[in-house]
């Protein structure tokens, strides 16, 4: 194959569906002149003239009867391959994708996504897979087709985006000792028990540090895996918790659990998704995408209004 131009599969298909150089060139959009070229050409790789003269027609040759069916078979298969993919509408599709969701956002966000799907694209299912595998090429792997939660970005296998920016509050039981006092200083911040959310046991964090700063240090009491747990304890303990402000809302009101601002200079919560290349264009996971970005940036509205 490497001295033919794969070119001369349309103008093969043009010129027997025409029987004319004239209307073939006018078919492919192209100069009579350029036509002929490509037809001696053929006449050259099939060793027979395909075309012949008789009047002021062409008419086909044996040889170009057996091709003029196959040629055009060919021909449109080549087209489809290299025309956009028009194939399924992406509203339309039947699909499973497998997620990977922080546990505050599984229950924040999770509903809304999935009654928006329902709407906008039912045939579209979620997988929701464990956190266990974060920090692992679960993207590159395929194990995951898109991953939300706190937005690392700088890894070249990824594509990420940022949806929204949160806070970390403070969370506590409704008969917590904080609960009645006006202001949370730092001090009587640092004075109660804690609980630290954290996947990889990590009992220290950007908190830890914040508190040394200032010369001072808290009593963690438990490390948990989520976020979720940590809410439960919270209800059900006399610990401290922390939680984003605007995601984390609806748990705190359910479980009925009082909130306060962290008297510590935090850095904010990137919260976002991130994808493999390889589903960069595919136009379902893109109405995957476009539909997270729509709720997720409701949510944040909703939780602005609150």
């Amino acid at each position: 194959m490497d001295h033919i131009d794969l070119n001369l599969i349309e103008a093969l298909d043009a010129l027997l569906a025409e029987n004319s150089v004239t209307k073939a060139a006018a078919r492919l959009h192209t100069s009579p002149p350029a036509m002929s070229r490509a037809l001696a050409r053929l006449r050259r790789v099939f060793d027979d003239p395909l075309l012949v003269r008789a009047g002021r027609d062409l008419v086909p040759t044996p040889r170009a009867l057996e091709l003029r069916g196959e040629a055009h078979e060919v021909a449109a298969r080549a087209r489809a391959l290299f025309a956009p993919s028009d194939s399924a509408d992406p509203r339309t599709a039947v699909r499973t994708f497998d997620l990977q969701v922080n546990d505050m956002l599984s229950t924040a966000f999770i509903p809304p996504l999935l009654d928006d799907l329902r709407v906008q694209a039912p045939g579209i299912s979620l997988r929701l897979r464990p956190e266990s595998i974060e920090d692992t090429p679960a993207l590159r792997d395929r194990l995951v087709d898109l991953e939300i939660g706190i937005v690392r970005p700088g890894d070249p296998e990824t594509h990420s985006e940022t949806l929204l920016t949160e806070t970390l509050i403070g969370v506590i039981g409704p008969a917590h000792q904080l609960a009645r006092v006006k202001i949370v200083t730092p001090q009587r911040f640092a004075a109660a028990d804690h609980v630290v959310v954290s996947r990889r046991g990590r009992a220290r964090g950007p908190i830890d540090e914040r508190l040394a700063e200032l010369g001072l240090s808290r009593r963690v009491v438990a490390v948990v895996p989520s976020v979720a747990t940590a809410l439960f304890l919270a209800r059900d303990t006399d610990v401290v918790s922390v939680a984003p402000a605007g995601l984390g809302r609806p748990m705190v009101d359910t479980l009925g659990l009082r909130t306060f601002p962290i008297p510590l200079a935090l850095p904010h919560l990137d919260i976002g998704m991130a994808w493999h290349p390889c589903n960069h264009h595919d136009r379902t996971h893109q109405l995957l995408r476009e539909r997270t970005r729509h709720v997720m940036t409701a949510a944040a509205a909703g939780a602005g209004r609150e």
